[in-house]
């Protein structure tokens, strides 16, 4: 049975980190919790704000790759630290996964919010993400 959650693993110059889930969905929920959890404690965050996610991207690996990327992107230009993620659907067409979601938290408040760790980039380095029986499993490594 899978449990749904994250653990950080052992990386001798970034951060590694394994997420579980029952479904890709859950997957990709997890390793945006993941990430945003080595830049700033989540659970302090209120959702405030709301994005509307949508990409596609050939391959799962090359999707999952996208999504933390926008999520970086959206984090360190439009200044939104992510707390909360919902992968609505991922869904595959003609060759491509196709990702539909929205990510929620706050705008950047430096005097409120203390940031952890500087996540500079996603990796593909051992990026790789498994079916397992009973759900899904993904290794990323962000660059920090």
């Amino acid at each position: 049975m899978i449990i749904t959650g994250y653990e950080y693993l052992p990386h001798p110059a970034d951060v590694r980190f394994k997420v579980h889930g029952t479904t890709l969905e859950e997957v990709f929920e997890q390793a945006a919790h993941a990430m945003f959890g080595v830049i700033i404690h989540t659970s302090t965050l209120e959702p405030k704000r709301s994005v509307d996610i949508e990409l596609e991207s050939e391959g799962l690996e090359n999707l999952l790759y996208d999504y933390l990327s926008e999520l970086l992107y959206l984090f360190e230009v439009e200044e939104i630290v992510f707390g909360q993620f919902r992968v609505d659907s991922i869904e595959k067409a003609d060759g491509s996964y196709i990702l539909h979601g929205q990510a929620s938290g706050e705008n950047i408040d430096l005097g409120r919010h203390s940031f952890e760790t500087e996540v500079k980039a996603i990796t593909y380095h051992q990026l790789e993400i498994t079916k397992e029986k009973g759900g899904y499993s993904a290794h990323v490594i962000v660059d920090t």
